[in-house]
């Protein structure tokens, strides 16, 4: 098969969908990559690394025009979409529960588009997972930042000092977002409440931390008799695929001390914040109600060479199957990568992603065989 790498265009977007020892196993295995130039170059990937890995630079166009399955890592922007060609294989983070035009386009013009946050073992979201712990550990990190008086914040420090009191930081999530972002609030030595639906996943998280972060149901009322005290909120909320729901409504903001912050990790989905809109590295933070909120929606994106290689190491072998076998008859194969599936042949296989656009839905194995 022939695979094609391209530049990511997002704002300070610096990560790549392959590195050169991820084109050398495409290559060995028989395949042609195609890399746009200086895809890698702002994070330490030269061009010249990807050509004695085996890969072919080229501009974006010629990328497009000779690929049958493109690789990226951010979901394509409207300035991408005359690239794509009909039937071309997209494997990337998607986010189509909150993009309908993007979805559009790829119905429109019937790419066989496998969704990385989708993609579903028994055991979790493998080419999700490396993200989120980064976007979990950011989280804590940035909101450490921007509660600084000098970027409108309280001008309080997570870990209070000796006679001072600790930053109260609430999580409203205990996946891999919340337990990473509750591991380096603790580590800072904030005072840390994490809550989540799952009453088991409470008793894990209460046994790994030794009982030193406090554990509460995720309730509407457990939330709301938090919010007064709380120094720092993050979202860590994800129904994979889906759109995710709101928990905070802008009226619940008056109940927080101004110059508090919020951090929605889940904004790629939409938010779980009714004030949350995405925001950039380069503009993160806005202000309502007198709260500070975090909405970047390319997070590990400002630390791109570690986010890459954690990347790429989840997705390499999925990618390999698909250029191997074709999007049928892998996803027919590894019923992870069906569930990766979103779109194909003109269809929405992903049922979250038709019921959040309200568009028609159609099972995957439907589609794959129809």
């Amino acid at each position: 098969m022939i695979i094609g790498c391209p530049k990511e265009v997002k704002v300070q977007e610096y990560r790549v969908g392959l590195t050169p020892a991820n084109v050398l196993a495409y290559v060995e295995a028989g395949h042609t990559v195609y890399i746009e130039h200086d895809a890698g170059t702002e994070i330490g990937f030269s061009d010249a690394e990807y050509q004695a890995a085996g890969a072919t630079l080229t501009d974006k166009a010629t990328l497009f025009a000779k690929s049958e399955m493109i690789i990226k890592v951010k979901e394509p922007i409207e300035s991408e979409y005359h690239y794509f060609r009909e039937n071309q294989i997209l494997y990337t983070y998607l986010h189509l529960a909150a993009d309908k035009p993007l979805t559009e386009m790829l119905l429109a013009k019937k790419i066989q588009a496998i969704a990385y946050e989708t993609i579903k073992t028994p055991t979790g979201l493998p080419c999700l997972a490396p993200m989120s712990s980064i976007a979990g550990r950011l989280a804590t990190l940035e909101a450490a930042k921007y509660i600084q008086k000098t970027f409108g914040g309280k001008g309080v420090l997570l870990s209070g000092t000796a006679g001072t009191p600790k930053a109260k930081v609430v999580i409203l999530g205990g996946g891999v977002v919340g337990l990473n972002a509750a591991q380096i609030a603790m580590g800072i030595g904030a005072d840390v409440t994490i809550l989540d639906i799952n009453a088991a996943r409470l008793a894990y998280i209460d046994q790994i931390f030794a009982m030193k972060i406090k554990t509460l149901t995720s309730s509407r009322g457990n939330i709301l008799h938090l919010l007064p005290d709380a120094d720092v909120v993050i979202g860590a909320v994800l129904i994979p695929g889906a759109k995710t729901p709101h928990l905070l409504t802008r009226e619940d903001l008056k109940l927080m001390k101004k110059g508090s912050i919020l951090v929605d990790v889940a904004i790629d989905q939409g938010g779980c914040f009714e004030t949350s809109k995405a925001t950039t590295h380069v503009d993160p933070i806005y202000e309502v109600e007198g709260i500070i909120h975090y909405c970047v929606a390319n997070m590990p994106g400002c630390v791109a060479r570690t986010s890459t290689l954690g990347l790429t190491d989840s997705t390499l072998q999925y990618g390999l199957d698909i250029a191997k076998l074709g999007v049928t008859k892998a996803c027919l194969a590894d019923p992870a990568l069906l569930q990766g599936l979103n779109t194909y042949a003109g269809h929405c296989t992903f049922k979250g992603v038709a019921d959040a656009l309200d568009i028609e839905y159609m099972e995957p194995k439907t589609a794959l065989t129809h």
